[in-house]
């Protein structure tokens, strides 16, 4: 019996491993160094910098002055809406929505992405009947938006961006005059 499951086991890991399948590893941002730019309660700045701690391509730093870029947060905002109501005028649908702004500058405030919004959406069924259910329920799809939110902001961070090498391809061309 061990030993089909050990077959079966190797055949599963061939199997992923051919379908190009692999673990997230750290992200590889751009920039050797960053500085954010977030208040000091920001939720997303605890994030990211739990999740950069571990990247070996970039370093933050705690001046604005000696980082190569500079994550500036314009809007974090957070929302719940009732989308609809029972015959009673009790909520049975409540939309939960997170917005968040930002953008990247150089150290002489040269931007290097524009402002740019992520906004994330989850709908959920409310009863008062279990008011300490949803709650609960609530507080989990906050933090499961919070947690994407990072992830999906780390990924945009990590593509370079257009206006790096649009900047860098100036520098290296002088302007010709016509």
């Amino acid at each position: 019996m061990r030993a089909k499951s050990g077959i079966l086991l190797l055949a599963a890991g061939f199997l992923f491993s051919a379908c190009g399948f692999h673990l997230r590893g750290d992200y590889s941002l751009p920039y050797h160094t960053l500085y954010l730019a977030l208040p000091p309660s920001s939720e997303v700045g605890v994030q990211l910098k739990q999740m950069l701690a571990s990247s070996a391509s970039t370093k933050l730093v705690d001046s604005p002055l000696e980082a190569d870029a500079i994550l500036i947060q314009l809007l974090d905002n957070r929302d719940r809406t009732i989308l609809s109501i029972d015959a009673s005028g009790r909520a049975r649908e409540i939309r939960l929505r997170l917005r968040y702004a930002y953008r990247i500058v150089d150290a002489k405030g040269h931007e290097l992405v524009p402002a740019s919004t992520i906004e994330m959406i989850r709908d959920m069924t409310y009863d008062d009947s279990y008011v300490l259910a949803k709650g609960q329920e609530e507080l989990l799809l906050w933090n499961d938006l919070q947690q994407e939110l990072g992830q999906q902001l780390l990924r945009r961070l990590s593509a370079r961006p257009q206006a790096v090498e649009a900047a860098a391809d100036d520098e290296a061309e002088p302007q010709q005059k016509r």
